[in-house]
């Protein structure tokens, strides 16, 4: 339990910052972000892997690039449930989807898969007679 509200804080946070950084993104506040991003959640549990389904010739052809047109969509989608959630247009969602998985993606390298947040491990690599060794 601990894990998903710490994964819903960290969707928080990266609607705040795409809120911040793109002009067409409003959001009135924090609990706002924060009902945002349970709603952005709940849709992306339920409708993000049908809509992935439907449109995998589109995503393979494209290289994986269209799940970002997905995500704009799911964004605008939520627009229009939370009122105090604002996305002028598609442009302004695709740039905001971008922000937010990026975002979303450099703050959950931190949390384990228990849902704690731990130090990140790294493995040092010495060269050894032209090979790399651990």
């Amino acid at each position: 339990m601990p894990g998903i509200l710490l994964r819903w804080l960290m969707l928080t946070v990266a609607i705040l910052a795409a809120a911040y950084l793109v002009d067409g993104i409003q959001t009135a506040g924090f609990f706002s972000a924060l009902v945002t991003a349970a709603v952005l959640g709940i849709l992306n549990a339920i409708l993000r892997p049908i809509l992935i389904i439907l449109t995998l010739p589109a995503t393979i052809m494209t290289m994986g690039l269209f799940l970002f047109v997905i995500n704009a969509l799911l964004l605008m989608m939520v627009s229009g449930v939370v009122g105090s959630f604002q996305v002028a247009g598609f442009g302004s969602a695709l740039l905001g989807s971008l922000i937010i998985s990026l975002v979303g993606w450099l703050l959950n390298m931190f949390i384990s898969d228990r849902g704690r947040v731990e130090r990140v491990d790294h493995i040092e690599m010495r060269r050894r007679g032209g090979r790399w060794e651990t």
